[in-house]
C-alpha cells in the first residue's frame, strides 16, 4: 500500500473498523522501508528550505490519535531532522478558562505558523469536534441559547470546512492525520506505562474513561473526517500499531505534501544583480580568481 490508499479528500466514504492499523503485507520490508524512511526525511529538509526562502506558502500538519497511538514519538522521530527556526510544534491541551471565553479557533489561529514555515500541531481545533462530542462538552459552553442547537456539530464541521478552504486561499495548507490505533496495541502500550518507571509520567487514570469510549469516538472520528475531509485539505488515517511504518507512511505524506506546493528558491532582485561585479571587485574576486589560475599553472608544470 500508499499513502494514497490511505488519503481521504471527501471522494470516499470512512468506516474506521475497515481501516488497518498494523503494517501489513509490509512487514517484511521494515529495513528497506525504515531507509526509505531516512531518504525522506532528508529530501523533506531540502523542500523545506525552499519553503523557508521562498515564504510564500506555510503548512500545518495537524495530528489527531486516541491515547497511546504515539503522536509525541512520531513528532520527535519524524519533524525533529527538519530546520527549527523553520518548524513550529504545538501542543494542545484542555483549553484554559481564557481560552473558552473565546471561540475555539481562537487559541488555533494563534498558533498557525507564517508563510514560510512548517507547523506541526499534537492534537488540534478537531479536538471541539471530539472529546467535547463524545462527553457532551458543549452543554457546559457559557454560550447564547441560540448558538447551543440541535445541528451544533454539523455546524462546526461547516466552520471547520470554510476555515480549512480560508487558510488555503490566503497561503497556509492545512493536511490531518489520524493515527489509528488497536485497541490491543493501546492496552499493550498503556501496560508498559505501569510496568516502565520512564513511562509513569504519561499514566493517567482518564485514559481507562477514553478507552471505555471505544466505539463512541469511532462515530466522533468517521463524522468528523467524513464531513471535513477535502482535496484541498485531506485527511489520512494512517496505521499506529507499527511505529516504523507509521513513520515512514508520514514522511512520506511530507514529502508528497512539499512537492506538491513545489517550492522554488527565490531569484535575485535585478537591483541587486547589478550590483554583483562591484561586490565581485570588493571582495577580490578577480585577484583570487588570477592567483588560483597561477597555482593551477605551476601545478601543471610541477607534473610535466
Amino acid at each position: 500500500m500508499t499513502i494514497k490508499d490511505f488519503r481521504f479528500d471527501g471522494s470516499k466514504k470512512l468506516k474506521v473498523k475497515d481501516m488497518p492499523t498494523d503494517a501489513g503485507d509490509s512487514k517484511g520490508k521494515k529495513s528497506e522501508l525504515v531507509k526509505q524512511t531516512q531518504a525522506n526525511l532528508l529530501r523533506a529538509s531540502e523542500l523545506q528550505e525552499r519553503l523557508y526562502a521562498a515564504g510564500r506558502e506555510g503548512l500545518v500538519i495537524a495530528i489527531q490519535a486516541r491515547d497511546a497511538a504515539g503522536k509525541d514519538s512520531l513528532i520527535k522521530k519524524v519533524f525533529s531532522g527538519l530546520n527549527p527556526a523553520a518548524l513550529e510544534v504545538h501542543s494542545f491541551k484542555s483549553p484554559s478558562s481564557t481560552e473558552l471565553s473565546h471561540d475555539y479557533l481562537w487559541r488555533i489561529n494563534a498558533a498557525l505558523p507564517p508563510r514560510g514555515k512548517i507547523g506541526v500541531f499534537n492534537r488540534s481545533q478537531y479536538e471541539d469536534v471530539l472529546v467535547v462530542r463524545v462527553h457532551h462538552m458543549e452543554r457546559g459552553y457559557k454560550l447564547a441559547p441560540r448558538c447551543l442547537v440541535d445541528d451544533f456539530f454539523p455546524r462546526r464541521y461547516a466552520q471547520l470546512r470554510s476555515w480549512e478552504d480560508y487558510l488555503y486561499e490566503n497561503g497556509i495548507r492545512m493536511v490531518k492525520i489520524f493515527l489509528n490505533v488497536s485497541k490491543d496495541e493501546q492496552r499493550k502500550r498503556f501496560l508498559e506505562r505501569i510496568e516502565r518507571d520512564e513511562k509513569h509520567y504519561k499514566l493517567s487514570t482518564n485514559d481507562m474513561v477514553e478507552r471505555a469510549a471505544w466505539d463512541a469516538y469511532d462515530e466522533a472520528f468517521e463524522d468528523a473526517i467524513n464531513a471535513t475531509a477535502t482535496p484541498r485539505s485531506p485527511w489520512y488515517v494512517i496505521p499506529a500499531d507499527s511505529k516504523w511504518y507509521t513513520r515512514y507512511l508520514v514522511s512520506q505524506l511530507l514529502v508528497d505534501t512539499l512537492e506538491e506546493m513545489d517550492p522554488q528558491f527565490p531569484t535575485i532582485d535585478p537591483a541587486e544583480a547589478a550590483r554583483i561585479p562591484q561586490m565581485l571587485e570588493e571582495l577580490g574576486y578577480h585577484e583570487d580568481m588570477q592567483t588560483k589560475a597561477a597555482e593551477e599553472k605551476t601545478a601543471d608544470a610541477q607534473e610535466t
